[in-house]
């Protein structure tokens, strides 16, 4: 268990235009993997690691998050004149998994922008960023083991993946150094979206990040970067530059599962992944997969 004092921030003020026409009135993070919205795996995935403190940082139009953290007492109702408890336990849960906060970003300016909104209600404490489009298996954490080097290092942490040279031109990618540690290196630099050729490595940027409080002065002096937004890829590479600020910026390499709801295939696959995990859905489904194959 993670120290109490860790909070999480979750972006999620995103309009979801590769979902369109979709996330025209629900939010891309309420889509459902399965049987939950990705949101709420994210969330899971927090309280996993130790934190009970959370805010996500909304945009216009984003009511439907609040909505499903929040009790719904003439469903509970319902379910319990059904006598459906298993449903009914499944929706307590849902709305007792944290204490959720939300803000509004206000004008979109990029995810350092939104990152920056959590100043008031972070403090001066470490805390984690975790993006909606990543989420990682609980059977392979990644965020508690973030949280205890950046606590026993001092150190701001972001997380890598090994990707195909021929994919590192869609992700950040790190020049890093080797430590004591196997999964941990040290980050000497910040490239975003480099080609094949001038990548410094195949490791990529996923997002999960473990910063300390300074990173916010750091993101009010960061200039707006590709596309005009402030890019906290841009406020982790000054960090990276100069350790005085804030110590060290150590990369966590992880080698577990991971799925991509980025876009609409990864959105697909990793729903098909999960459910075939699935006791209750795995078996039918792999065998509906099995007929359906000779037939592509």
């Amino acid at each position: 268990m993670t120290t109490p004092t860790i909070k999480a921030v979750i972006p999620a003020a995103g309009l979801g235009t590769r979902f369109l026409p979709a996330t025209k009135a629900m939010p891309k993070e309420m889509l459902p993997v399965v049987d939950k919205p990705a949101i709420q795996y994210v969330v899971e995935e927090a309280v996993g690691a130790g934190i009970d403190d959370i805010l996500v940082i909304i945009g216009r139009n984003k009511n439907a998050l609040a909505n499903h953290f929040d009790r719904v007492t003439e469903l509970e109702h319902t379910l319990e004149q059904k006598g459906d408890h298993g449903k009914l336990a499944r929706v307590n849960e849902t709305s007792a998994l944290a204490d959720i906060h939300f803000v509004r970003q206000g004008d979109p300016k990029g995810l350092g922008h939104a990152v920056l909104r959590a100043r008031r209600h972070v403090g001066k404490e470490t805390f984690a960023v975790m993006l909606g489009d990543d989420l990682i298996d609980a059977r392979d954490p990644l965020l508690s083991r973030m949280i205890d080097v950046s606590l026993s290092r001092s150190a701001t942490v972001v997380a890598l993946m090994e990707v195909d040279p021929s994919q590192i031109h869609l992700y950040g990618c790190a020049d890093i150094e080797p430590t004591d540690e196997a999964d941990v290196v040290t980050i000497k630099g910040l490239v975003e979206k480099p080609s094949a050729s001038e990548a410094p490595s195949n490791l990529a940027i996923i997002g999960r990040y473990v910063l300390k409080p300074e990173i916010f002065d750091v993101l009010e002096q960061t200039p707006p970067g590709k596309g005009g937004e402030i890019q906290l890829t841009d406020a982790l590479e000054e960090l990276a530059g100069d350790s005085e600020i804030a110590g060290p910026v150590l990369g966590v390499v992880f080698t577990g599962r991971r799925y991509d709801t980025g876009d609409r295939l990864d959105y697909l696959k990793s729903s098909i992944q999960l459910a075939l995990d699935r006791d209750d859905l795995g078996p039918q489904l792999g065998d509906w997969i099995k007929q359906l194959a000779p037939m592509l």
